[in-house]
């Protein structure tokens, strides 16, 4: 199995041999990255590949980028560039570099528990036929009865709603082998808002999608309005109560169209209506 070692675009190939890449798209995040890199390099699975993707950033997000890999000459990270538009666009960068057998996809505004790649693992661990292990996520001002509540409501629903997607882009990782033959993110199969749930869809008719809830993610609640990039709760509930035959139909013939005649395409993400404040 080949990998990079440390450094920039054009890096040169060396011999590794672990499990785990992980993808991290940014597109003007110098306030939230610092925090996200240190937990991702803080992991008790310490020799992940880290692959980032600056998305065409105006701020210092490359600069920061760069400092990190300068910073930890003996780690195997990557700086890659795709200027196009889009987080799903940066993915699709990511992850066609991605040769490891597992990958994590990350959000550069989300802080992960340093078990957290090993208890993904271990969800891997439990068969062949798993093909996804989803963190739940838990807003970063939350209280701890929040946060209680967050992970045992998530772990509720997603023993009710099986192999399916409950959870955001944040805190989601794949077999790679099941990401190859199902097309991954990609713009040209879903250009659409919702992608997390979407591809959950397509990976779900290969294997079982796992949760367990001790596996969590700190996720940014900087976004005020969703309004203009979810889907609505009727739809959201037809996704959830319709039988594995007919999500075809229901993403494809129903959503789709639905989606496009309000605009609600993947870049509208790059929307920034937060405040810019840093997760604690």
């Amino acid at each position: 199995m080949t990998a990079y070692k440390t450094g920039t675009d054009g890096a040169t190939p060396a011999d590794r041999t672990g499990r785990w890449s992980v993808v991290i798209p940014a597109y003007n995040e110098e306030v939230f990255l610092p925090a996200t890199l240190k937990s991702l390099l803080e992991q008790t699975v310490s020799d992940a590949v880290i692959i980032l993707v600056d998305n065409k950033s105006t701020d210092k997000t490359r600069a920061i980028m760069e400092q990190a890999a300068a910073d930890n000459p003996g780690r195997t990270i990557r700086i890659l560039s795709d200027d196009r538009p889009g987080r799903i666009q940066a993915l699709e960068t990511g992850i066609a570099a991605t040769e490891t057998e597992l990958v994590a996809l990350c959000d550069a505004d989300t802080i992960y528990p340093p078990e957290y790649l090993a208890r993904a693992e271990r969800l891997f661990d439990r068969g062949e036929d798993v093909v996804a292990a989803f963190a739940f996520g838990v807003y970063s001002d939350a209280g701890p009865f929040a946060s209680w509540f967050a992970k045992t409501k998530g772990a509720a629903v997603a023993w009710l709603l099986r192999n399916q997607g409950h959870t955001g882009g944040y805190g989601q990782c794949f077999r790679m082998s099941v990401m190859k033959k199902t097309g991954g993110y990609a713009q040209a199969i879903w250009p659409y808002t919702v992608a997390d749930h979407e591809l959950s869809h397509r990976v779900a008719k290969h294997g079982r999608i796992l949760y367990d809830r001790d596996h969590w993610c700190l996720t940014s609640a900087r976004r005020a309005d969703r309004g203009r990039i979810d889907w609505t709760l009727p739809e959201r509930l037809m996704y959830n109560f319709m039988p594995a035959f007919g999500r075809d139909w229901f993403f494809y013939r129903f959503l789709e169209p639905r989606l496009k005649a309000r605009k609600f395409f993947n870049s509208n993400l790059r929307d920034r209506d937060w405040d810019d404040k840093a997760p604690v």
